[in-house]
């Protein structure tokens, strides 16, 4: 039987970062999202940025448009809501009205800001929330939330090495995707990029 740390980054390799590779070439952020049954694992939806289109296009609320607009009858108490970074403050409060009862982050809202300099979402806990990073409450009424990094260190080895072989490989690719829009983000019309 496949782990759930197993699982959630087998889905942001092979499901997610194809979506994102397609996005940063069009001039979008690196951010995604899915949405998993909690039963099996298996794969919702996965999305990717898509802030040219829209600015509120983050890939966490991409990924909620796109689940209600080609799914019906799921509720979102039987799903995992997944997040290759930590969600935003708009984000967070997204999955918290659609009923989602965790998140599982891949990046925190720090390797946003220093790993791929994308600083926004601390700039805005801190002057429009007063929070500091990490300032928000990963677990109360609303959800729980997780980091998968945290998820692969309970894993017993051999699978825990493999794991964080993956990892590493995945942190790599998005190392590349960061570099890409950076490069370009002056030609975007993004508004906070």
């Amino acid at each position: 039987m496949m782990t759930i740390a197993a699982r959630l980054l087998d889905v942001i390799e092979h499901d997610i970062l194809p979506l994102t590779k397609t996005g940063v070439a069009a001039g979008n952020k690196v951010f995604g999202a899915a949405i998993l049954r909690k039963s099996d694992l298996s794969l919702v939806v996965a999305e990717t940025n898509n802030e040219l289109e829209n600015p509120l296009w983050h890939g966490e609320v991409h990924a909620l448009k796109r689940f209600y607009e080609n799914t019906s009858g799921l509720s979102t108490k039987d799903l995992i809501f997944l997040s290759t970074h930590e969600p935003c403050t708009m984000c967070m409060s997204a999955i918290t009205w659609a009923g989602f009862d965790n998140f599982y982050s891949f990046f925190s809202h720090e390797d946003s800001r220093d790993a791929f300099a994308i600083p926004h979402d601390l700039k805005i806990l801190q002057e429009v929330f007063a929070l500091q990073p990490g300032g928000y409450r990963r677990s109360n009424a609303f959800w729980t939330s997780y980091f998968v990094s945290e998820l692969v260190e309970t894993e017993k080895d051999p699978l825990r090495e493999n794991l964080r072989t993956q990892t590493a490989r995945i942190k790599a690719t998005y190392k590349q995707l960061s570099d890409s829009y950076q490069s370009g983000k002056d030609t975007n019309s993004i508004p906070l990029n």
